[in-house]
């Protein structure tokens, strides 16, 4: 086809607001699927999103669209809408000259909204307005427009009204972008130069390649070299997402497309790398990403230590389908063998260990999850600490910072003073108050990393009664009165349990922990000592009472030393089963340090 008769765009939004229904009501119209193949949300194939009704990775797929008589291939990239999954978000504009900015009609424009279109900006692309569920009784479109016009500064008095759910407008949609969007740049008789923009692991066919063709021409059985690695391999098969895959001979500069070539290991391939023909020598590498920012660490222990060579088959699988999944060896002595791994925030994180649990079968322990801290030692050498365990004692070191986040909140006015005295709480530091429209305020906090993770978005959400929204990115690191905070079981540290914590908060967090581990662990045979400490400082206790059998039951009447002979035996069979006696800490009590509020 063409190379002016082509549009690569996506279809970016915050949660709910209707991406992957409006990609349903566009497959629909334009005959890519049939209507006994249809379904809601088609594109989100994985078990989880489907569950959950989000989706998870971008998904590709090509239709066919006729204008004015002349037919265009029409390359669609469907796009997560959650914060954690920006990066997803990320790598499909790299593949596209165009994103449609879908906003609700009736929520307005929210905090992933200003994220993703910002997104768009930088990445160079012609950003087309949409207002989506117009249908609504509710719905306020030309509010929303002007929403758009003042916090994004995106012309939006023509931005199309549509219904993705009844299909009304849909086919102005695609006129737009036809009419809008400029065509693919690329020389066709150039040497091949196609863009790798994501990869999915398929355990029949390997390592399937999601690529953006920018140069020349790909052919099936032509010896293909990926710059970065250096690794050649034959086109095996080639095609287009149609939204099933649909293989084809040859894909031109400006299409989207997959490649497969029984790619069977993890390093072989990149996402961001550029793939050429095998024959060219010093081809110019494409733009690729910035990597990943992790923002949580934790770690995942087998159940079963004999199960730690197949979590780490598994590890490697889902990082293949996943490229911001990083996951490292780590050993701990109260859990054994297992891994750190570095996810993009929570929900990814809680995605990666349902999807351990199901696809792989995987019984794990998972520690709390902690951020990435700054140190800056004595000597003048800076340090990252992942994990609680490895921080160096404070004598080692002058100064201990934590990532501050830049978080954008997005409410009704009448919910300011809830929101303001929570961020309070959290320690956040105001920045600035932006109205924009007479009911709609953006809110702009630096808080702590670390204070997020837990549960500020759970209050947010209760305190504006769901309609508050929450985006965030990583400035600085700050120095603050930071302090390991050590949990001990029967004078043991246990170091998956361990935390830092800011100085005021240590007494309160650490008797809300011993209190959920005192539910959590069962007795045993022997008294268990819980306490919670700051180096030798002891902050709080709980003791866990001793299960005892009533020795002196057989014992009716008589001497009151026989009685006293046999609790005193008992006594000293209790102290020397503390001695050598172990305390099992199930799963359960690892996961409740996690929990909520510490009040």
């Amino acid at each position: 086809m063409d190379i002016q008769h082509i549009r690569n765009f996506s279809i970016i939004a915050h949660i709910d607001h209707g991406k992957s229904t409006l990609a349903d009501r566009m497959l629909e119209l334009t005959g890519a699927v049939q209507q006994r193949d249809m379904k809601a949300q088609l594109l989100d194939d994985m078990e989880l999103e489907r569950e959950r009704g989000i989706t998870i990775k971008a998904h590709a797929v090509t239709v066919y669209h006729e204008k004015d008589g002349e037919r265009y291939q029409m390359n669609l990239i469907d796009t997560p809408g959650h914060v954690d999954f920006n990066y997803e978000v990320e790598k499909s504009m790299q593949a596209c000259e165009g994103a449609i900015l879908l906003v609700d009609a009736a929520q307005g424009v929210e905090a992933q909204t200003v994220a993703n279109a910002f997104l768009a900006i930088e990445a160079d692309l012609t950003i087309l307005p949409v207002l989506n569920k117009v249908d609504l009784v509710h719905s306020r479109p030309d509010e929303v427009a002007e929403e758009i016009e003042t916090s994004l500064a995106i012309e939006a008095t023509d931005a199309l009204h549509v219904s993705a759910k009844t299909g009304k407008g849909v086919k102005e949609v695609l006129d737009r972008i036809i009419e809008r969007v400029p065509p693919p740049t690329g020389d066709r008789e150039a040497p091949l130069r196609a863009l790798v923009f994501d990869a999915v692991y398929d355990e029949y066919r390997g390592v399937i390649v999601y690529l953006r063709l920018v140069d020349g021409r790909l052919h099936k059985r032509d010896k293909v070299r990926f710059v970065s690695t250096g690794s050649i391999f034959e086109a095996i098969d080639i095609g287009r997402f149609q939204p099933k895959m649909t293989p084809c001979q040859t894909l031109e500069a400006g299409e989207v497309g997959y490649f497969v070539s029984n790619i069977k290991t993890l390093g072989d391939v990149r996402v961001g790398d550029t793939m050429t023909l095998a024959s060219v020598k010093n081809p110019e590498m494409l733009p690729g990403y910035r990597e990943p920012q992790h923002m949580v660490f934790a770690d995942f222990y087998p159940t079963n230590p004999g199960d730690y060579e197949d979590m780490r088959d598994a590890l490697e699988t889902m990082a293949l389908t996943d490229s911001s999944l990083t996951f490292e060896p780590v050993t701990s002595d109260a859990l054994g063998f297992g891994y750190r791994c570095g996810f993009l925030g929570l929900l990814h994180m809680e995605i990666i260990q349902q999807r351990l649990e199901r696809e792989h079968d995987m019984d794990m322990i998972q520690t709390a999850p902690s951020v990435t801290y700054q140190v800056k030692m004595k000597t003048g050498e800076e340090i990252w600490v992942h994990s609680p365990g490895n921080l160096p004692s404070p004598d080692k070191y002058d100064e201990l910072r934590e990532p501050i986040a830049r978080v954008s909140m997005l409410m009704p006015a009448e919910f300011i003073g809830p929101v303001m005295q929570i961020t309070t709480d959290h320690r956040g530091v105001f920045v600035r108050q932006e109205h924009l429209s007479a009911t709609r305020v953006q809110l702009v906090y630096d808080i702590p990393l670390a204070e997020i993770m837990y549960d500020f978005y759970d209050k947010l959400k209760s305190a504006t009664r769901g309609f508050g929204t929450l985006n965030y990115d990583i400035g600085d690191y700050k120095a603050d009165n930071l302090v390991k905070l050590n949990i001990l079981v029967n004078g043991k540290e246990v170091d998956a349990l361990s935390s830092i914590v800011h100085h005021s908060r240590a007494d309160a967090r650490g008797r809300a922990v011993l209190k959920k581990l005192r539910k959590e662990i069962p007795r045993h045979m022997f008294e268990v000592r819980l306490q919670a400490a700051i180096g030798s400082k002891i902050l709080a206790r709980e003791n866990i009472a001793a299960l005892r059998k009533d020795v002196t039951a057989k014992c009716y009447g008589g001497d009151i030393t026989r009685k006293r002979k046999l609790l005193e035996k008992q006594k000293a069979g209790k102290r020397r089963m503390r001695q050598v006696g172990n305390v099992d800490i199930p799963q359960k009590a690892f996961l409740a340090v996690l929990g909520g509020d510490e009040k």
